[in-house]
């Protein structure tokens, strides 16, 4: 099986990222609409709001371990806008990122409704409807309550997706906190726990436009048909457009009113904070700093010539 593996290993750096991206999103919404699924077919005997809280909370922290060693795991075309918005992702790739983003999604929302595909079909009396009692459109996209407006819905969007934005920079900015690395995607599945259990009840809390996008157009071409775009006064464009500005914002907020104003840190602690091994082989571009990649670490070997050159003084003396 190695030899397998070894000739279908892709080489280009885009496209492993894109598929991880792939991946980690298909995960959270095969768990967050699963979870939804679940609730809704059962009607709330197997599980209530607070499971489908939980299968997205969860969800994400998987997709995170999934796919941030090869992507960063942003997971939302929001979270990649950002970035590339703040200069810490590179604005070619935001496409690719946003396509398998969605694509992903897309995937989920297939897989949900064929392990579903039963008990959808018994819930709803064989009619797929996105309005009315036994509407099933819900377990794939969001929509809005019957009381809330399209500006208040987009209002609602803006502001769960700029906390959101704010919480993962806090818990990315080791100058702030320094998180564990390996706590930080549990950290963010509880970030869009608090932001279900405190802004759900609206509009669902999409946070994510491909959350949304993707299993919309899955839930369009598998029969619930055009109302999936009509629905809510057309609601179907406010889960793609508030959450980008929302992320948008709450980025601004946070490095203006937080990372902005670190003191500079000590050159050396700085050094200490980036050392990271990739395989015993990182490279780490720090001005005027040599790597030992033979090293356990991979860190800094500063200062580790002039060692040398002083033992070979000794030795030849």
């Amino acid at each position: 099986m190695d030899s397998v593996f070894r000739r279908v290993r892709i080489e280009s750096l885009l496209l492993r990222q894109c598929l991880a991206e792939c991946l980690g999103v298909y995960v959270l919404i095969v768990f967050g609409c699963g979870a939804v699924a679940q609730v809704t077919t059962s009607e709330n005997t197997n599980g209530q709001y607070l499971s489908i809280n939980l299968g997205f909370a969860l969800g994400t922290t998987f997709g995170v371990y999934v796919s941030r060693g090869v992507s960063g795991a942003h997971l939302n075309p929001a979270v990649t806008l950002s970035l590339c918005m703040l200069g810490r992702h590179p604005w070619r790739t935001l496409p690719f990122y946003v396509f398998f983003q969605v694509f992903g999604a897309f995937l989920a929302a297939a897989t949900v409704a064929l392990q579903y595909y039963d008990a959808i079909m018994h819930f709803s009396n064989g009619q797929l409807t996105v309005t009315g009692p036994t509407a099933t459109a819900g377990i794939f996209a969001t929509y809005p309550a019957d009381y809330l407006s399209l500006w208040s819905g987009f209002v609602d969007q803006v502001i769960g997706t700029g906390m959101l934005l704010v919480c993962i920079l806090a818990v990315g900015d080791r100058r702030n906190t320094r998180i564990p690395p390996e706590l930080a995607p549990l950290l963010v599945g509880l970030v869009v726990l608090v932001i279900g259990i405190s802004m759900g009840v609206n509009c669902g809390y999409a946070l994510n436009p491909a959350r949304d996008l993707g299993p919309r157009l899955y839930s369009y071409i598998a029969g619930w048909g055009e109302q999936v775009f009509w629905a809510g006064g057309g609601w179907w464009w406010v889960p793609l457009v508030a959450p980008c500005v929302g992320a948008l914002v709450g980025s601004v907020v946070y490095v203006l009113l937080i990372e902005a104003h670190h003191p500079e840190l000590d050159l050396h602690l700085e050094k200490a904070d980036q050392c990271q091994t990739v395989d015993n082989k990182l490279a780490l571009e720090l001005e005027g700093v040599e790597l030992d990649l033979n090293s356990p670490k991979g860190c800094p070997n500063e200062g580790q010539e002039g060692k040398k050159a002083a033992s070979g003084k000794g030795e030849e003396g």
